[in-house]
C-alpha cells in the first residue's frame, strides 16, 4: 500500500512539474509575442510621428525654384509637379524662370536668397554662366539643388533629379537606326542631329545618340551630319534645317535634342518637300499632336519622352528631406525615358 501510495504521489509530482513547465513555456511565448507586438506598434508609431514631424517642419519652409522657361511645355509640367509637392507637403514654393540665360538664372538665385528661401533648385541650362551664383548661395548657407540640367563645374549641389538623358539619346539613336532598317536605307544614308551643346542634359542626349549611330556608321555607310546648335529656339532650328536640306536634300532622318528643334525643323522639311523624318526629345503635347497628325506624323515619327511632373515633384521632395532631416535619398536621381510613337501617343 505504501509503495502504491508512493508511486501515485510520484506520478502526481511529475504531472505537476510537466504542467508547470508547459505553463512557463506558454507564458514565455505569450510574453515574447506581446513584446513583438509592442515593438511593432512602437516602430509604427515612431514612423508616423516622424512623418508628422517632417510634414509639420515642411510647413515652415520656403523653397525657391528656377525653371528654364515657361515658354516650354516641359518646364510648365515641372512646375505642376513642384506645386503638387507643395500642396502635399505644405511648404511655400517660389517659382521663377531664367529664360534659359545664365545671367538671368544667377540673378534669380540672388533674388531667392534675399527672399529668405531655405533651399533653392534650378535647371542649370548654362552651367558656366550660373555656377558662380550657385556656389555663392551655398556659401551663404542656402542648400542648392538642380533638376533637368545640372552642373559638372561644382560639387555643392546636394541632389539632382532629371531624366537619364544619355539613355534618352540611346533611345533616339535606336529609333533612327530602326527607321533606316525598316525602310531599306542601310547603304549610304545621310542622317543628322540638331544639338544644343550648352546644357549638360542636351550634351548627354547627343552623346547617347552618337554612341548608337557610330556603331552602324561603317556597316551602313552612314553620313552623320551635325546640323548645328539651335540654342533652344525653334526659329533657329528652322534656319539650320533649311541650310542642311540645301546641302543634303536627300537627308533620311534627324534626331533633335529638344522638341522646339523639331517644331522648327518640321516647318523647314514641309517647305522643302523633303522626305526627311524626325525623332525628337521631350514628348511635349505638340509632339504627341504632330505624331498623330495624318500629314505631320509622316515627318515627326517619334519622340523620346520624359516625365517632367515627376522631376518637379521629386526634386521638391529631396529639398524638403534635406531641410528637415539633413540628408537626401541620392545625389543623382535619374528617371528612365521611353519612346513615344503613333502606337502610344496621346491626343
Amino acid at each position: 500500500m505504501k509503495k502504491t501510495l508512493s508511486l501515485v504521489l510520484s506520478l502526481a509530482m511529475v504531472a505537476a512539474l510537466a504542467a508547470g513547465c508547459g505553463t512557463a513555456k506558454a507564458t514565455e511565448t505569450t510574453t515574447a509575442a506581446a513584446a513583438t507586438t509592442a515593438a511593432a506598434a512602437t516602430t509604427a508609431a515612431a514612423a508616423t510621428t516622424a512623418a508628422a514631424e517632417t510634414t509639420a517642419s515642411a510647413k515652415t519652409l520656403k523653397l525657391g525654384f528656377v525653371l528654364g522657361s515657361r515658354e516650354h511645355a516641359f518646364y510648365l509640367n515641372i512646375e505642376k509637379g513642384i506645386n503638387a509637392a507643395a500642396a502635399d507637403l505644405g511648404f511655400e514654393a517660389v517659382v521663377l524662370e531664367s529664360d534659359l540665360d545664365g545671367a538671368v538664372a544667377s540673378q534669380r538665385i540672388e533674388d531667392l536668397v534675399v527672399d529668405g528661401c531655405d533651399a533653392i533648385s534650378l535647371s542649370v541650362n548654362d552651367p558656366t554662366g550660373c555656377t558662380p551664383a550657385i556656389e555663392a548661395a551655398d556659401a551663404e548657407g542656402v542648400p542648392m539643388f538642380a533638376f533637368d540640367c545640372t552642373s559638372s563645374e561644382t560639387d555643392v549641389i546636394k541632389s539632382f533629379v532629371g531624366t537619364d538623358n544619355y539613355q534618352g539619346g540611346v533611345v533616339g539613336g535606336q529609333a533612327v537606326i530602326k527607321y533606316l532598317e525598316d525602310n531599306n536605307l542601310t547603304d549610304g544614308a545621310t542622317i543628322g542631329i540638331i544639338g544644343y551643346p550648352e546644357p549638360q542634359s542636351c550634351i548627354d542626349r547627343e552623346d547617347g545618340f552618337y554612341s548608337v549611330v557610330n556603331e552602324y556608321k561603317d556597316k551602313y555607310k552612314l553620313n552623320i551630319v551635325s546640323i548645328g546648335n539651335y540654342k533652344g529656339d525653334a526659329s533657329t532650328a528652322e534656319s539650320l534645317m533649311n541650310d542642311a536640306l540645301t546641302q543634303y536634300p536627300d537627308m533620311a532622318a534627324i534626331f533633335t535634342v529638344g522638341d522646339p528643334a523639331c517644331v522648327g525643323a518640321l516647318a523647314a522639311i514641309k517647305a522643302s518637300g523633303a522626305a526627311t523624318v524626325m525623332v525628337g526629345f521631350d514628348a511635349n503635347p505638340e509632339a504627341h499632336e504632330a505624331i498623330l497628325d495624318a500629314e505631320n506624323g509622316k515627318i515627326w515619327i517619334s519622340d523620346v519622352a520624359q516625365d517632367p511632373y515627376q522631376i518637379g515633384y521629386q526634386i521638391a521632395q529631396q529639398m524638403v528631406k534635406y531641410c528637415t532631416e539633413g540628408t537626401v535619398d541620392d545625389a543623382k536621381i535619374l528617371i528612365a525615358p521611353y519612346l513615344v510613337d503613333a502606337s502610344n501617343a496621346v491626343a
